[in-house]
């Protein structure tokens, strides 16, 4: 009876035996799905440094192209490469700039000729830069000057005319072109400016007394209408309480001076 009841236990294994093989195919079923992933990772590694190397690859070919360009540029091929458009008017520019320098030089070699010919080409240059300066000085004020011309005279005996109506004056002359003035003893010049009140006017400094003397170069005729305007010098004057004559003659004196000054800033343009 042992050997029968031992046979059970031969038989027992048996179906362990045959459940071993549905415990190790377990695994083999769930490595499946990481061996399918691992493609997936390498591919996702492939596609970016695929890109940076696209990148890089673009990069270099901007920079090549930057250096062609600016080696092209510096060796003078600009003008092989521009539009027939373009051309056109850089030659035209600089066909105008070629007949400015002509005319210019047409210009000097007249005057060289004219000063050649005239065999004193030093004593003209002289006489011309004094004709200049005594110009200049009449208009700056720093030479005296004589010709025809107004001589204006205002009184004001209740002291009541402003210094705007001698400023006023000296503009309406200086409109109707006359070339110098002078008021009282003071000649009149770009920067000159009168200050204070009826009675007590001031120019560049200088107190004035009246009846107050205008003295001014010019066309009589023109001079003495431009003050007689209506609403203007005179009726002004004429309401402050003053009067106001104008004398016309052939010749007046303007013999007051200003100093010449040296400019601190501005320079002879050359």
């Amino acid at each position: 009876m042992s050997e029968p009841g031992h046979e059970p236990d031969q038989r027992t294994p048996a179906p362990s035996t045959a459940a071993a093989p549905s415990t190790a195919a377990a695994p083999s079923t769930a490595a499946a799905p990481s061996t399918a992933a691992a493609p997936s990772a390498r591919g996702r590694r492939w596609r970016g440094t695929g890109a940076h190397v696209l990148i890089a690859v673009l990069c270099a070919l901007l920079g090549f192209a930057v250096v062609l360009q600016v080696r092209r540029t510096a060796a003078g091929d600009t003008l092989a490469t521009a539009r027939p458009d373009d051309l056109v008017q850089i030659l035209d520019e600089l066909q105008r700039r070629e007949d400015d320098l002509n005319t210019e030089i047409a210009g000097l070699q007249d005057s060289l000729a004219r000063l050649q010919r005239s065999g004193e080409s030093s004593e003209e240059a002289l006489a011309e830069a004094q004709r200049q300066s005594a110009a200049l000085g009449i208009l700056t004020g720093t030479v005296p000057a004589t010709g025809p011309g107004v001589t204006i005279t205002i009184e004001d005996p209740a002291e009541r005319v402003p210094p705007e109506v001698l400023l006023d004056a000296i503009q309406e002359l200086r409109n109707a072109g006359a070339e110098a003035f002078q008021v009282g003893p003071v000649r009149i010049g770009v920067d000159s400016a009168f200050t204070g009140s009826g009675g007590a006017i001031t120019l560049d400094g200088q107190q004035l007394a009246a009846p107050y003397t205008i003295i001014a170069i010019g066309d009589p005729p023109t001079l003495a209408a431009a003050l007689a305007i209506p609403g203007g010098v005179l009726d002004t004057v004429r309401r402050a309480g003053g009067t106001m004559e104008v004398a016309q003659a052939d010749k007046v004196v303007v013999d007051a001076l200003r100093h010449s000054r040296e400019p601190l800033y501005a320079r002879p343009a050359r």
